[in-house]
Order: structure tokens, then C-alpha cells, then sequence
């Protein structure tokens, strides 16, 4: 422990550094460790040099924080193994918009931080920790875990994707953490990804798609024909109509994704008109399948 008398330079240069690493606040405990006693505490509040958020988390200068510096002052509130979690941590991370309301923080279930402006959520494990701009919270992963019970399937698929895109949690490993939990929200995860990857065989596909057709007013396809060079998965020859059904694990490799858009190339120079269905689509959303091929 460093023990000096207050205002001594050091110290006070100790406490800035410290501030700055933690966007502008910092505890009792700490400034106790760089040799602050209650008095000399006390008497800085007193001159405005500190200002309380908590009674144990102070804001060092000034007392306006950043929302950065709101959020760490509320995880320093929560104790060793607090972590901003659930809303808060999606908008860390900018899975999500920063939202209204209370700051989220988990923390070890022996401990119950209540303050007036946080949310807290006592669990025997905080889960998959991480830290982020300085400041401890839940991984990706386990923040849209946490999330998924409170968001519509919709908004569920869309942090899935702004956090595969942002390059913090690749679909697959979200499955694999979602199926290593109990709970609302990992059945939540597992369901929609299952969803998403879902596979039709070509004879399963067959016959989940020619009865939409028809229903569309189409006549029957032709199935696995070339068309332009390329075998696709259904041609209407009077109406010159190409419908592929993409299916497979997450999302398609580079190289796939390359191909399919070489193919799309090759009929629309044909003059070839063609479209793109999901094998989910295809199996649990018909209606809007033959309402997408009645408007062709």
C-alpha cells in the first residue's frame, strides 16, 4: 500500500492515471490503496474534487461522466466479478443501440448491490467474462444469450448478425454456447440458428416447393437442369423463371458466395429471371413464397 500525505504529487498523479484507464471514476477501496484516508477523502468531496456516484465509486475532476464512465461506475459498484451485462453490454459492444432505462450489471449471486438506476442480476456464474474499452463485461456470446428471451425473434436475428458481422461472435460458436446452457434464452439461440440452417434434401425440397408453385399459379418446374451453363434447383421454362433454394451451415464461404453470385451474373445477361429462396423459407413460410412467386 502507498502512504503519503494528501495532496502529495505522485499520489495525486496515481489517481488521475487511474481515472483516466476507468473513463473518469474510481472507488473508496482504490484511493484507500493509493494512501487516501476517510478524512482526506472527505475533504475532497468537501473542495469538489471528488463526487460521489456511490457511496463507495467516486467521479475524479468533474461530476458529469460519459456513458462510458455510467457504466463503469456501475460494475465498480457491483464488486469483484461484477460485469455490465444483458441491454448495457450489447450497447458496449454495439450489438445493439445504447438503450433507456436502468445500467445492467451481473454479479456473483452472493452479493445484492442494489442502487437506484441499475439493474442487477444475481447468477451463481456470471458467465463468459470479457473486458471492453476497460471495462469488464459479458462476451458477445453470452450477452445475446442474455438478451434473447427479451427480444422478438426479429430483433434476436438482428444482434445475431451485427455481432457476426462486427466480427465478436460467429454463429457457430454462438450454437456451441448456447448449447452448453439451460434456459430461456439459449433455447431461444439454438432455435432460431437451427432455423437458420435448416436443410432440405433435393427430394424433401421437391416436395415442398412444386405444391407452392402451384398453389402460386405456376405450372410444375423442372428440377436439377442446367440453365445457362449452371444446374439449378427449379426452372419454369414458359416463363423463362430460375428459383434456387440456398440451405447449409450458418452462413456460405467466400467461395460459395462468389459462385452463386456468377450464377445470378449468367442469367441475368440470359435475360433469365431469377430468385432466391431459403429451405426455411421454403418449409415454414410458404405464403410467403407463393406471394413472391404470384408477384413474378
Amino acid at each position: 500500500m502507498i502512504s503519503a500525505p494528501m495532496g502529495a504529487g505522485f499520489t495525486q498523479q496515481s489517481v488521475w492515471a487511474l481515472a483516466r484507464r476507468q473513463h473518469g471514476v474510481v472507488t473508496r477501496a482504490q484511493l484507500r490503496e493509493l494512501g487516501f484516508s476517510d478524512k482526506a477523502i472527505r475533504h475532497r468531496l468537501r473542495k469538489g474534487r471528488l463526487h460521489r456516484v456511490w457511496p463507495d465509486v467516486f467521479a475524479v475532476g468533474r461530476p458529469h461522466l460519459t456513458q462510458e464512465g455510467r457504466w463503469m461506475a456501475s460494475v465498480l459498484t457491483g464488486g469483484e466479478g461484477a460485469a455490465l451485462s444483458h441491454a448495457s453490454a450489447a450497447a458496449l459492444w454495439k450489438i445493439r443501440r445504447n438503450h433507456r432505462g436502468p445500467i445492467h450489471i451481473s454479479v456473483p449471486s452472493q452479493r445484492d448491490p442494489r442502487r437506484e438506476g441499475i439493474k442487477v442480476h444475481r447468477r451463481r456464474r456470471v458467465g463468459e467474462a470479457a473486458e471492453h474499452d476497460g471495462i469488464p463485461v459479458t462476451s458477445p456470446t453470452q450477452t445475446i444469450i442474455d438478451l434473447a428471451p427479451r427480444l422478438s425473434e426479429h430483433e434476436l436475428e438482428r444482434a445475431i448478425n451485427e455481432a457476426d458481422q462486427l466480427g465478436l461472435a460467429h454463429p457457430e460458436a454462438l450454437h456451441q454456447a448456447a448449447n452448453a446452457q439451460r434456459g430461456p434464452g439459449a433455447r431461444r439461440v439454438r432455435h432460431l440458428l437451427d432455423r437458420r440452417t435448416f436443410l432440405l434434401t433435393d427430394s424433401e425440397l421437391e416436395q415442398r416447393f412444386i405444391p407452392i408453385a402451384e398453389a402460386a399459379g405456376l405450372e410444375s418446374p423442372e428440377t436439377q437442369v442446367r440453365v445457362n451453363g449452371h444446374r439449378v434447383d427449379f426452372y419454369f421454362r414458359a416463363r423463362n423463371l430460375v428459383v434456387e433454394a440456398d440451405g447449409g451451415r450458418y452462413h456460405r464461404t467466400p467461395g460459395q458466395q462468389t459462385r452463386d453470385r456468377m450464377r445470378d451474373h449468367a442469367h441475368a445477361v440470359a435475360g433469365t429471371k431469377s430468385i432466391r429462396f431459403t429451405h426455411d423459407q421454403i418449409a415454414h413460410g410458404p405464403e410467403y413464397v407463393a406471394r413472391i412467386l404470384r408477384g413474378l
